[in-house]
């Protein structure tokens, strides 16, 4: 099976790129999925449901969140009608919503499961170990059935931890969150395909995605700024990776960066 997934899209710039590129990547991988982080595609927090038809109709399989799930509130009242947007699986039960969703692919399953770390994150949820180890009883790794994980958090220690305890259970862990694109995606020694953090889909040209200077004020100043923080809207690069995994086991044989446009456009 051949994945995309695209770091946190943030705000209209992020939006664009995506879909400016989306065509020609998905032509470019042969993608038989693409999964794609859209926490902050929403003027930079959550996610509305036109937005998410936009990116369902680009061609879109999955779209994955965080910590700024509910940062529109009409998801609260829509996300149980739309299985294909993930809220965090260690949400607490009862909360609206679902951490995975199974997806048909190149001929096979694709399960997408989206986590929260809680190292330095807000809310803390519930133990994403004891989650994902819950959710494994009942789904196991085969060439049948391939398993993506989007493992959303800060601290680079929980992400590796979380990756090498479900190596070789599961396809591969992706992170996301920090907006910055690690350099080291690798296979690890059981299979699971891993990198530290996607990025993000924005303006680069920016702190986290954000504009500069109402950032900038609040660390030197450290009052409230004169105006509310807002997506930066210059031209995006667009961030992520591709998997692709093995049809006799589910796991991964290849993990490869991607980005394109932008001021971060280094392949």
């Amino acid at each position: 099976m051949r994945i995309l997934f695209f770091g946190d899209v943030v705000g209209r710039s992020g939006r664009d790129g995506l879909a400016k590129h989306l065509p020609a990547l998905r032509e470019k991988f042969k993608s038989d999925a693409v999964i794609v982080n859209a926490e902050n595609a929403a003027s930079g927090v959550g996610i509305t449901m036109k937005i998410a038809e936009d990116m369902f109709a680009s061609g879109v399989t999955c779209l994955t969140s965080g910590n700024h799930v509910w940062g529109q509130k009409e998801l609260m009242l829509t996300i149980d009608r739309e299985p294909r947007i993930l809220r965090p699986l260690n949400y607490p039960e009862g909360t609206p919503g679902r951490g995975f969703y199974m997806a048909a692919a190149g001929g096979r399953k694709l399960l997408v499961v989206n986590a929260m770390a809680r190292l330095f994150m807000e809310p803390v949820l519930d133990d994403p170990f004891a989650a994902m180890e819950k959710l494994l009883a009942g789904h196991k790794l085969s060439g049948e059935t391939q398993i993506f994980v989007d493992f959303h958090g800060e601290a680079t220690s929980e992400k590796m931890a979380f990756a090498h305890v479900f190596d070789g259970r599961v396809s591969a862990v992706i992170g996301s969150h920090t907006h910055v694109p690690t350099a080291d995606a690798q296979i690890l020694p059981r299979g699971t395909a891993y990198l530290t953090d996607a990025g993000m889909c924005g303006d680069y040209d920016s702190i986290v995605g954000m504009k500069k200077d109402v950032a900038i004020w609040r660390f030197t100043r450290k009052t409230p700024p004169p105006e509310r923080k807002a997506p930066a809207d210059g031209e995006a690069t667009v961030c992520g990776a591709f998997i692709e995994t093995d049809d006799a086991t589910g796991m991964a044989v290849a993990i490869n960066p991607v980005r394109v446009g932008g001021i971060l456009n280094a392949t």
